[in-house]
């Protein structure tokens, strides 16, 4: 479970900054969305590694 949850953090890490390069190449006119929900998801499947290990 712990292996998951860390594998579930770096993919959404790495969705985070891709959807940022979105919102930041289209100059700002794409939905903030596309960065700050997968970052949600990365920072729950971190507290969930930390409190897991």
């Amino acid at each position: 479970m712990e292996k998951t949850a860390l594998v579930l953090s770096v993919i959404f890490t790495i969705l985070t900054f891709i959807g940022a390069g979105y919102v930041l190449y289209n100059r700002g006119q794409a939905n903030a969305g596309y960065a700050s929900i997968p970052l949600v998801f990365a920072l729950v499947s971190i507290a969930f590694y930390r409190n897991r290990k």
